[in-house]
């Protein structure tokens, strides 16, 4: 019995779910079919255009924009409508300064083929030029060279004769220092500078006498006669 209770609770079950679907795919339809209809019977407004006469803006209104003032919105204009806009072809021309600049203009970016095989002429010359110039100078230092290389080496061997001897005086006359006070002297003390500028006052004299010496040999020296020619 009570099996029979549940197959009976089952199908009444599934009759009303059988008919919430019925319902349901027939409310459906229904709206779409009215959608349809709405958007079949929609007649919109048409848009206010005056398509037979072409606006021209009025400059001397306050509103209209200054682009649309210029000589280059005039010339769109008649361009698109013609004479139908009104405005005179005789002004759209540009002026002679303007003329010129186009023309100045043409001339430097678009050259006739005369004009432009003569600059890449100039140009190849004006290269040709330097590069003979740069090879010149190459070849002239390249010659310079050896001789170059001959001084750079004699300075040098110059400059390291010098410090070799600057070294050995500083030597001497640390060692005449020591000698004549009786202990090692800095060289930056007051009592060695001394000493060095009374060295080198002396030796100054030493070289003046020596120059005065030898001019006086030179005077007294007897001067030989010329051989007779036979």
């Amino acid at each position: 019995m009570a099996a029979s209770m549940l197959c009976r609770r089952t199908a009444m079950l599934c009759r009303t779910l059988k008919g919430l679907s019925c319902s349901k795919t027939v409310f459906s339809a229904n709206s779409q079919s009215g959608f349809l209809l709405q958007a079949a019977s929609y007649n919109p407004r048409p848009l206010k255009l005056n398509l037979r006469e072409p606006y021209v803006p009025d400059k001397d209104n306050e509103k209209t924009p200054e682009w649309q003032k210029t000589a280059r919105y005039d010339r769109k204009l008649f361009g698109r409508y013609g004479s139908a806009s009104g405005i005179d072809p005789a002004l759209l021309w540009p002026s002679h300064e303007q003329l010129d600049k186009i023309i100045a203009e043409e001339q430097e970016w678009h050259p006739p083929l005369e004009v432009m095989l003569k600059n890449i002429e100039a140009r190849e010359k004006q290269e040709t030029e330097k590069r003979l110039a740069k090879e010149k100078l190459l070849a002239a230092n390249m010659a310079k060279m050896p001789k170059m290389i001959a001084d750079w080496r004699r300075e040098k061997r110059e400059t390291k004769h010098k410090l070799k001897e600057e070294k050995a005086r500083r030597a001497k006359l640390l060692a005449e220092a020591r000698e004549r006070f009786g202990y090692a002297v800095d060289p930056r003390s007051p009592k060695f500078l001394e000493m060095v500028a009374e060295i080198e006052k002396e030796e100054k004299k030493k070289k003046k006498l020596m120059k005065r010496r030898l001019k006086e040999e030179q005077v007294v020296a007897p001067v030989t006669p010329p051989a007779a020619s036979s």
